[in-house]
C-alpha cells in the first residue's frame, strides 16, 4: 500500500505526466477509480519495467517482492493442459511463463501501456499467451471456462469492491477451480510507506479503510488504492463461493536485499509485506 511519503519521489514519472499535487483520503467509486488506475498504470509502465523488469523476467512466475516463485511454491497445481486466467497480467512474465508449462493462458490488464510491453515480451520470448485489454470489474469472458485464476498484485488493491472481482473470477472459473492471489498485506496499511527504519512506527487505523488517493490540482485523482482487513478479504471470499484452503505470510528471505517501494530486509525482519490467498472455488 501507498501512505503520505512526498509522491514525486515514488513515481516521478507517472506523476509528471498527470500533474499530481498532493494526496487526500476520500471515498472514491468505480469509474474514477478505473480512470485513474488506467491513466496512472500507462503513464508509469516505462518506468515501472525500467525498474523491475529484471526482477520480474520475461517469463517467470514471481509471486511478491520477497522474490517467491511459483516454480517453487507450485500453488497453482499442474497447469500442463489447464486453461488458466491471469488477473491484472501487467507486462505478462507470469502468464508466458505458465504457457511454457503447456497452459492454455487468456491474460488481460486495463492498463494498454502494461500490454504495450506484454506484447513486447511475447514477440521476444516467442511464448504467446492471449492479451486482453480488460477491466476486472467486468470480465469479457464466458461463464465456466477457467480451471485456474490467478494475480501477481494485479487489479485488487485499486478497485472500490473485492465482492465484485470475486463474483467475476467465480463467474469464469469451474466448479473446484483454483483461485490463488497475491497482494499487499493488510497490516502494512498502518505504518508510512517507507522501506527503512522511520517504516517500523505505526502512524495509521489498520480499521480505518478510508482510500488513499493522490490528486491533480483541481482534485481529481491521479492515483487511488484500497485498503481491507484480513477479515475483508476472508468474508468477500466467502460470500463470492470461494473456500479459503492457505494463506501464506511470506518471511523475508535471508540475503535477500532488494528493496523494492516499501519492501525491503528492514521492515520484513518484523512484519509480513506480503499475503498470498490460495482459494477453492466450492462446488
Amino acid at each position: 500500500m501507498v501512505n503520505d511519503t512526498n509522491p514525486a519521489e515514488r513515481h516521478a514519472a507517472a506523476e509528471s505526466v498527470l500533474g499530481t499535487a498532493g494526496v487526500a483520503h476520500r471515498e472514491v467509486g468505480a469509474s474514477e477509480a478505473t480512470a485513474a488506475s488506467s491513466a496512472w498504470w500507462d503513464a508509469d509502465a516505462d518506468a515501472y519495467l525500467d525498474t523491475h523488469g529484471d526482477f520480474l523476467g520475461e517469463a517467470d512466475f514471481v509471486w511478491c517482492p520477497e522474490g517467491l516463485r511459483e516454480d517453487d511454491l507450485t500453488l497453482l497445481g499442474d497447469v500442463a493442459g489447464a486453461s488458466v486466467l491471469e488477473v491484472g497480467c501487467g507486462s505478462a512474465p507470469c502468464a508466458r511463463w505458465l504457457t511454457k508449462q503447456g497452459a492454455k493462458v487468456a491474460a488481460f490488464d486495463l492498463s494498454a501501456g502494461m500490454l504495450r510491453h506484454a506484447r513486447a515480451g511475447n514477440r521476444r520470448t516467442g511464448l504467446t499467451p492471449a492479451l486482453v485489454r480488460a477491466d476486472a470489474q467486468h470480465l469479457p469472458f464466458a461463464d465456466s471456462v477457467f480451471d485456474v485464476a490467478c494475480s501477481s498484485f494485479g487489479a485488487l488493491p485499486f478497485v472500490p469492491s473485492l465482492e465484485t472481482v470475486f463474483h467475476e473470477v467465480a463467474r469464469v472459473l469451474r466448479p473446484n477451480g483454483r483461485w490463488v492471489f497475491s497482494t499487499t498485506h493488510p497490516l502494512r496499511w498502518i505504518f508510512p510507506d517507507d522501506p527503512g527504519p522511520t517504516g517500523l512506527t505505526v502512524t495509521q487505523s489498520y480499521f480505518d479503510r478510508t482510500p488513499y488517493v493522490e490528486v491533480d490540482a483541481e482534485g481529481r485523482a491521479t492515483y487511488v488504492e484500497y485498503h481491507r482487513t484480513l477479515g475483508d478479504y476472508v468474508r468477500a471470499l466467502d460470500a463470492t463461493g470461494f473456500r479459503l484452503v492457505d494463506l501464506i505470510e511470506p518471511e523475508w528471505p535471508q540475503g535477500h536485499t532488494r528493496v523494492w517501494g516499501q519492501w525491503g530486509p528492514v521492515r520484513g525482519k518484523f512484519f509480513p509485506g506480503t499475503a498470498i490467498f490460495c482459494c477453492v472455488l466450492r462446488s
